[in-house]
């Protein structure tokens, strides 16, 4: 059996310039061969009324940006997969933070994590989940994901007219 433990505290925090460095992910997935069909994955707040958002934590100063990702996704949501080109960086004043956004194409949903005692998760469409979403900066950064993948789409639909000629 292996412990499933989240990590703790701020003694490994990173910080800019007193500003708390934190990173997350935007889990996403086709349901199955359709690509209309994608999903993103949000996950309950763990303060009571706070609503649903993307996971996102802690930046510490023995990981990279990318691990830190991966490892805040996997404590708070519960997913694994493939971590994508950074989404971008937003900064709050309010509560003096660097937020750096990946997303996440999950290849595996565990069924044991460690926050699953205080985390519900929830797949949802990108409707759905602006409206359920507390935070403007996350559904900006889903805007960016989403124009991201369908420019990707449009370019690889225009690749493939693009062909060999055989002249005769």
């Amino acid at each position: 059996m292996v412990a499933l433990v989240s990590r703790t505290g701020r003694h490994l925090q990173r910080y800019n310039k007193d500003r708390r460095q934190v990173v997350g992910c935007i889990p996403y997935r086709y349901r199955g061969d359709e690509e209309e069909k994608f999903e993103v994955l949000l996950i309950s707040s763990q303060r009571q009324g706070k609503g649903m958002l993307f996971p996102k934590g802690g930046w510490e100063t023995d990981e990279s940006l990318k691990q830190a990702a991966l490892r805040e996704t996997e404590e708070e949501a519960g997913v694994l997969g493939k971590l994508e080109n950074i989404l971008g960086i937003w900064h709050f004043q309010s509560k003096s933070q660097d937020a750096y956004m990946f997303p996440l194409l999950v290849t595996k949903q565990l069924e044991y994590w460690p926050e699953k005692a205080f985390r519900q998760r929830t797949w949802m469409s990108v409707t759905e989940a602006k409206e359920a979403c507390q935070h403007s900066w996350m559904k900006e950064a889903l805007d960016k994901l989403v124009k991201r993948l369908a420019l990707a789409k449009q370019e690889e639909e225009e690749g493939e007219g693009v062909g060999t000629c055989t002249l005769s």
